[in-house]
C-alpha cells in the first residue's frame, strides 16, 4: 500500500496520502488498523450477547481460523472473560470444553505457525469445529465453510460472520429456520473497512488520533449500526442479512431523495 501510495504521488507531484489505505503508520497509516475487523467482531458480540443476555463467563466460543482477523478476535474475546473452546487454522484446530487459554495458545502458534500438538486440547478438523456444541460460532476463515451439507449440524446460538460469505444461500435458509441469529459479514467484518475510512480522514485533515480515539469511534459505528439492523429486522420481520441490505438500500435512496435529480 505505501507502494501504491508513493507510486500515484510521484504522478502528482506531490504526496498524496489519502489515495489508498491500509498503509503504514508512519506513512499516513491508522493506529488500530490491523486489529479492526478482529475488534470490530467483539463489538457486535458483545450488543448480541445482551440481546439474549449471555453472560461472557457462561458462554462459549469457537472460532474458525487463526489469521488476523480470528486470532485478534479469539484473543480479545478471552480477555473480556468469554470461554473460547476451540480454535482452527488452515491445518485443523483445538479443542477443549474448559475454554482455552488463548495467550498461550497465541504464543504456541507464533513459534510453531500451527496449532497440531498444542498440550491439553483435542485435536479436530475444520468441519467438526464448525459443529461444536457452543453459543457462538465465528467463522473467520475463508468464504463458502457453512453449506446445505453442514447447517443442520451447527449448534451454535449466534453465528457471527468474520469471513466474507463464509455462508451459502441455502445454508442461510437452513440456519434461520434453526432460529441461529446470524450477524452478517457486511455487518460483522466490517471494522477494518471502517478503520480505513478513518485512515482516509485522518490523512485529508493531517491529523492523526490515538489508538484509543480510533478505537472509540470504531465502537460507536459498531455498535448503532447493530442496533439499527436489529431495528430494521424486528420492524419489517427479516433476517439480520436482508435488513443489512435493506437499511444500506434505504440510506443510498435517502441520499439521492435529498440530493433531488439532476439530468
Amino acid at each position: 500500500m505505501a507502494w501504491v501510495m508513493d507510486t500515484y504521488s510521484m504522478h502528482a507531484r506531490q504526496t498524496v496520502t489519502g489515495v489508498i489505505t491500509g498503509k503504514p503508520v508512519e506513512l499516513g497509516g491508522s493506529a488500530g488498523r490491523r486489529e479492526a475487523t478482529g475488534r470490530g467482531l467483539v463489538f457486535v458480540i458483545r450488543e448480541a450477547c445482551g440481546k439474549f443476555n449471555l453472560a461472557p463467563a457462561d458462554t462459549r466460543v469457537v472460532v474458525q481460523g487463526f489469521g488476523n482477523v480470528g486470532s485478534t478476535t479469539a484473543s480479545m474475546l478471552h480477555e473480556e472473560g468469554f470461554k473460547v473452546v476451540a480454535v482452527s487454522d488452515v491445518r485443523g484446530g483445538i479443542h477443549n470444553l474448559e475454554g482455552l487459554d488463548i495467550p498461550r495458545v497465541s504464543d504456541y502458534y507464533r513459534r510453531n505457525r500451527t496449532l497440531d500438538g498444542f498440550p491439553g486440547a483435542d485435536q479436530v478438523t475444520n468441519q467438526e469445529l464448525l459443529e461444536l456444541p457452543c453459543d457462538i460460532l465465528v467463522p473467520a476463515a475463508t468464504e463458502n465453510q457453512i453449506t446445505s451439507k453442514n447447517a443442520n449440524n451447527l449448534k451454535a446460538r449466534i453465528l457471527a460472520e468474520g469471513a466474507n460469505g463464509p455462508t451459502t444461500a441455502k445454508a442461510d435458509l437452513i440456519l434461520e429456520e434453526k432460529g441461529i441469529f446470524v450477524i452478517p459479514d457486511i455487518l460483522a467484518n466490517a471494522g477494518g473497512v471502517t478503520v480505513s475510512y478513518f485512515e482516509w480522514v485522518q490523512d485529508r485533515q493531517g491529523y492523526f488520533w490515538k489508538e484509543s480515539v480510533v478505537n472509540e469511534r470504531l465502537g460507536d459505528y459498531m455498535t448503532s449500526g447493530f442496533q439499527e439492523v436489529v431495528r430494521y429486522s424486528e420492524a419489517h420481520k427479516v433476517n439480520m442479512r436482508t435488513a443489512a441490505y435493506m437499511l444500506a438500500i434505504d440510506r443510498v435512496a435517502r441520499g439521492t431523495r435529498l440530493r433531488g435529480i439532476y439530468a
